[in-house]
């Protein structure tokens, strides 16, 4: 079962970004918690602040994969691009935000995304990733 988590922009800056709000975890630390913790799944990370590679991307896994957990960032609310990548692809995406975007500005309640995903998890930290990767194991695993 190959696996992939993509992150938008600015989730490269984990652990320095706003602590309050994100945490004080790099994603590395946690990416290689996960990792270890599911060693017999193939789980890879892929992290841009270029929406045109994210779009890419979600292409190239998109068919192969079992699964994609996606956090688009700020993209979530504005990219049309990306929302048609995740429509495009077979594979199934679930969103995670780490924050909760409905507790946050206005703008944030709405996700273009989110229609073209089998689920969203917002607002329980990194373990939203850990839920995801769950979640997609067991299904990938089930008879359904």
């Amino acid at each position: 079962m190959k696996i992939i988590i993509i992150n938008g922009p600015n989730l490269n800056l984990l652990g320095k970004r706003e602590p309050e709000v994100y945490g004080h975890q790099s994603f590395e630390v946690f990416f290689n918690q996960l990792k270890s913790n599911f060693n017999d799944i193939d789980v890879e990370y892929f992290q841009s602040n270029i929406e045109g590679e994210i779009v890419g991307k979600i292409q190239e896994t998109g068919f192969s994969y079992q699964g994609i957990i996606l956090n688009a960032g700020a993209y979530t609310h504005t990219s049309v691009a990306i929302s048609d990548a995740i429509a495009a692809v077979t594979t199934p995406v679930i969103e995670v935000h780490i924050s909760n975007i409905y507790a946050r500005e206005e703008f944030r309640h709405k996700s273009i995304i989110s229609k073209e995903c089998i689920g969203m998890i917002s607002g329980l930290g990194l373990e939203g990733y850990l839920l995801a990767l769950t979640y997609l194991i067991n299904k990938g695993n089930s008879n359904d």
